[in-house]
């Protein structure tokens, strides 16, 4: 893309082949239409929506599942077959939908874009659809106008531009025409250029165009968005692990009694169905859809928490997150520019208060607050401030807002504290004669005013140094004194000082002037100032978010800047809020990101806490960087430029007020209240969401194992001709009904004491850490193997196949149920109140009187080919359920096994 802000005016139009007198002729601008194309942003090939749905049968325990269920319909167990087609459907299904929803963030790209431009063809101006304009349009933009397409500026009129969905930066960008020679800028500093999709705030300007479409820096953002890879979440990354695993163990087992059985001269139709039993007892067909609801009642309690959640499988990701890279504007600050410091005569005060709320103290530098009656150089200051003004304060019933530029409204705030209004300094006499607006070149802008006693003043407001040029006086000591070197000098120190606490700095000067000298030019009027005072104003960081990164760093989540900002800037309000701890933490900026190399980045970015002035590119650099080094990013953003970002992070966080929608719709999680503390309150209940898919995890995988061994047990053990002890309905009953009813329930479980104490999960990690896979497997085993001995012993009895398989049922019901009680947290059942989840106690008991009421019923005998068991063999499977759950929790409790 050509650096069109190192070339002037002229020749842009002289390589664009244009002119500023006639623009171009239709006939070129045709030519020009057919050679560019349309000035739209053009849209990836993309699949159709049936395509994508069928993919989404890809999923490899979906077609295990989908097979077994075929298989069980062919076998005539129809019951299996539909209840199992459901759940395939059904995950499909919800996948489906997610997927169809993350397109939409293109689509409100585009929507960005201005409907007409008015533009000069042929001599005259006109206006004519913006998907018209091309390459060497000379194009007229005004207050309220979106840019339509990529310009170089040729002249401007105190020209100001919205530019924040870009750059990220709250302050509108004052535009001039003049060359900019510096060989890399980013898009914040080509301040002679205008930008597809940015809204003029204030002047005007002319232009001629220098990009469209998919040429435009707009464009450039949607090519790396369609670019952009989708990164699975740390959870679907588990998930696909273990769905291979659950495959790799049911193929293994349906192999193995398969084998075993027409070894031993078993029927091979028999022998299919036993391992269709097998399958559906080692795959648990409740994960997909109990998996989704868990993370759907998350994503329900993280928006009560002011969190809305666009991705389901996000609502985990950030339990598992390492960095939260966060933008400044809006999310660490509070998006309201503020008069926080004041200097005046070699004195320097603090303005308290918070935001545009007209509250707050002026305090002295030994926090003495001042009598704003015997402190003139404060009192004058706000005076010019509130009367050199265009911004206003407004208010609907509590909160406080501004209406125009923010640094203007800043000043109206800081008047408004000491009780200093424009429209009350008119009724007591102040009148404005004439005005003088701020634009570029001159930095400042001025107002002569007539006071309520017949004198004239102008008073002028903009950066020091200019009205340190225009003055020859400063005030000092409570009166007008020479502007000495040494003074000068003082002045020069209290711009330091303001500096090093990266505060923007705004002067204030007068002068008294003549009745008959009111008609003189401007630049007449604003020399031989006096220099009164400088504001210090910054955007102020949020006051909740210094103790938020502070729970972050203590669970082991380290918190980086990204913003558009200046370095000095950024890097203060990083060393205020705890984000930047020592001195030997980076601070890289985008000119030293262009200099180095992936590589280099993927080793500097673990010591950098702050990144400033970068472009969209860098964004994308710093997440593949981070994540090159097995970090779970989350990264947070606003605007367009941040879109790509959110979209390659682990998790994408939008917000939800000063967000653009094309923000939204890339990322993974909305801030409702635009608050970084809201993302740390995500994390905790994302790491409690993660806790409670483990707990259910080790319920329901538990139950598979089971479910197996028993099965194994039962071909290992009767011999020749092997009963089996729990058929297929019988497991897919206890597997979507008495176990993955209840299990669900462990979703509402509180969350753990030392949830935000412990270290983040590593990217890798499965779910099966922390010894969790060993004592699943014990316990199933321990369980399988008490199921089958009853279901040995009934037979031993001389029972008949279908009573020994319905103790076996009913004591592999209790013991499930009872193991749950258990399943509730990682340290033991005998530390936690078993009655503090009711809802768990209260499903438990309902679906265990259900499946007794069914086979106690002619209905068993139908549905399960069950018969009624007699009542001291009911006791005894009871009582027999309840002892592995309770001696191996207590052996756990008493040594700290952890694979018990």
């Amino acid at each position: 893309m050509m650096k069109w802000f190192n070339h002037s005016g002229d020749e842009a139009l002289q390589q664009l082949n244009s002119n500023t007198d006639a623009g171009l002729t239709v006939d070129a601008a045709e030519q020009r239409l057919v050679q560019y194309g349309t000035n739209e942003l053009s849209e990836a090939q993309s699949i159709s929506a049936m395509m994508l749905f069928l993919i989404q049968f890809k999923n490899p325990m979906l077609i295990v599942l989908a097979i077994g269920g075929v298989l069980s319909g062919a076998g005539g167990h129809m019951i299996d077959a539909i209840a199992i087609l459901v759940i395939v459907l059904a995950n499909a299904l919800i996948t489906f939908i997610q997927e169809m929803s993350a397109k939409k963030s293109l689509d409100a790209l585009r929507e960005m874009g201005a409907p007409n431009a008015l533009v000069l063809r042929d001599g005259e101006w006109q206006k004519i659809p913006v998907k018209s304009l091309v390459p060497g349009d000379i194009t007229k933009l005004n207050a309220g106008d979106v840019v339509g397409a990529d310009l170089r500026l040729l002249s401007t009129n105190q020209l100001s531009i919205d530019e924040s969905a870009l750059t990220g930066e709250s302050e509108p960008s004052e535009k001039h025409s003049d060359t900019l020679h510096a060989p890399e800028l980013g898009i914040g500093d080509r301040v002679n250029m205008a930008f597809m999709s940015t809204i003029v705030s204030g002047g005007n300007g002319i232009g001629v165009v220098v990009g469209t479409g998919m040429d435009t820096e707009v464009g450039h953002i949607a090519h790396l968005m369609q670019s952009a890879e989708t990164v699975d979440t740390p959870m679907q990354r588990r998930l696909h692990a273990l769905s291979r695993a659950l495959i790799a163990i049911a193929v293994a087992s349906v192999a193995c009694v398969i084998g075993i059985g027409i070894s031993n001269g078993a029927d091979w139709i028999e022998m299919l169905r036993t391992g269709i039993s097998l399958c559906v007892a080692a795959i648990p067909e409740g994960l997909p859809t109990v998996v989704t609801v868990v993370l759907t009642m998350g994503a329900n309690q993280m928006a009560k928490g002011r969190a809305q959640v666009r991705q389901l499988s996000s609502v985990e990701t950030l339990g598992s997150t390492t960095v939260i890279c966060s933008d400044k504007t809006g999310t660490l600050t509070q998006n309201q520019m503020q008069v926080v410091a004041y200097w005046s005569g070699g004195r320097s005060f603090d303005v308290t208060g918070q935001g545009f709320e007209p509250k707050g103290r002026f305090l002295d530098e030994e926090k003495n607050e001042l009598d704003l009656e015997k402190t003139d150089e404060l009192k004058y200051g706000l005076i010019i401030s509130a009367i050199c003004n265009d911004a206003q304060l407004t208010h609907k019933g509590q909160q406080y807002s501004i209406e125009g530029n923010p640094t203007e409204g800043a000043l109206v705030v800081a008047a408004a504290k000491a009780g200093i209004y424009q429209k009350a300094l008119m009724e007591e006499g102040f009148s404005v004669l004439k005005s003088f607006p701020f634009d570029s070149k001159r930095k400042m802008a001025s107002t002569i005013v007539r006071g309520p006693h017949g004198r004239y003043w102008l008073v002028a407001k903009g950066a020091p140094d200019v009205l340190l040029k225009r003055s020859n006086a400063i005030y000092w000591g409570g009166e007008a004194q020479a502007l000495t070197p040494e003074l000068q000098q003082e002045v020069a120190s209290g711009i330091a000082k303001f500096g090093d606490r990266a505060l923007r700095t705004l002067a204030l000067a007068f002068v008294e002037i003549d009745k008959a000298d009111l008609e003189k030019a401007q630049s007449e009027h604003e020399q031989g100032l006096c220099f009164l005072a400088m504001h210090g104003i910054i955007d102020p960081p949020r006051p909740e978010v210094v103790d938020a990164v502070a729970q972050c760093a203590d669970a082991g989540v380290r918190t980086v800047m990204i913003t558009g900002d200046h370095a000095a800037t950024a890097k203060a309000i990083a060393e205020d809020l705890g984000i930047r701890r020592s001195a030997d933490e980076l601070v890289l900026t985008g000119p030293e990101l262009e200099e180095i190399s992936d590589r280099e980045l993927q080793t500097l970015a673990p010591k950098t806490t702050v990144f400033a002035r970068v472009s969209p590119e860098h964004k994308q650099r710093i997440v593949k960087a981070l994540q090159a080094n097995d970090e779970v990013v989350a990264m947070t953003g606003d605007g367009v430029n941040d879109a790509p970002a959110l979209r390659n992070a682990d998790i994408g966080v939008a917000m939800g007020i000063a967000g653009t929608q094309v923000a939204k719709d890339s990322a993974d999680l909305v801030l409702l209240d635009d608050n970084f503390s809201t993302i740390v309150t995500a994390v905790r209940q994302g790491r409690r969401i993660y806790d409670n898919l483990r707990k259910y995890l080790r319920a329901a995988l538990t139950a598979n194992v089971s479910e197996v061994s028993c099965v194994m047990f039962a071909f290992l053990l009767l011999g020749d001709n092997p009963l089996v002890p729990l058929t297929a309905v019988m497991i897919l009953w206890i597997n979507l009904f008495n176990d993955a009813l209840p299990s669900l329930c462990l979703g509402w479980e509180k969350q753990e004491q030392d949830i935000m104490r412990r270290k983040p999960r590593k990217r890798n990690e499965s779910f099966f850490a922390g010894g969790l896979g060993a004592r699943i497997l014990v316990r199933g085993l321990v369980h399988g193997g008490i199921v089958y001995a009853l279901f040995a012993f009934a037979l031993s009895l001389g029972a008949s196949t279908a009573y020994a398989q319905t103790l076996a049922f009913i004591t592999l019901m209790f013991i499930l149920s009872i193991h749950l009680l258990d399943s509730r947290s990682f340290t033991s059942m005998f530390r936690i109140n078993p009655f503090s989840n009711r809802l768990l106690l209260a499903v438990m008991l309902a679906t265990t009187s259900v499946t007794l009421l069914i086979i106690y019923s002619p209905l068993g005998a139908v549905l399960f080919n069950t018969v009624p068991v007699s009542g001291k063999h009911l006791l005894m499977s009871l009582m027999i359920a309840a002892l592995p759950t309770f001696v191996m929790s207590g052996i756990k409790e008493l040594f700290s096994v952890k694979w018990l």
